[in-house]
């Protein structure tokens, strides 16, 4: 059977996504200056997402 062409993903489009990886949370409050090398991981504080 072939796959409904609403149930496909686009390869180029590809929408904003609402929650970002701890590791994307990082990258973003290094960039802001409000998490430095050596701080806790875990409770991060919230960062709008900017991909």
């Amino acid at each position: 059977m072939s796959q409904h062409p609403s149930l496909r993903v686009g390869g180029k489009i590809r929408q904003k996504r609402n929650v970002l990886k701890r590791f994307e949370r990082l990258d973003a409050l290094k960039a802001e200056g409000r998490w430095k090398e050596g701080d806790k991981v875990l409770g991060l504080p919230k960062t709008k997402p900017n991909i």
